[in-house]
């Protein structure tokens, strides 16, 4: 990531999340005027508390009735 982003193989990369975390203040990334680093916390939204409730109120129906529960993880796909 580092080398494509210091030879301009891509134009930047918006990263937050990382191997040790925080990211260490040596990494090479913060050098790089191209890549855009937060806190691993880029998915924290003034809507998302709203949006995680309505998901697990709508899986909690689901479960109770035996149906298929949303956003489950796919163990062949890795996600």
């Amino acid at each position: 990531m580092i080398r494509a982003l210091k030879e301009n193989w891509i134009a930047g990369a918006g990263l937050d999340v990382f191997e040790k975390e925080p990211l260490p203040s040596d990494s090479a990334l913060w050098q790089c005027e191209n890549a855009l680093i937060a806190p691993h916390v880029s998915g924290a939204t003034p809507h998302y508390d709203d949006r995680a409730v309505e998901l697990f109120c709508e899986n909690l129906r689901r479960y109770l009735r035996g149906d298929e529960l949303l956003n489950l993880v796919n163990l062949e796909k890795g996600y």
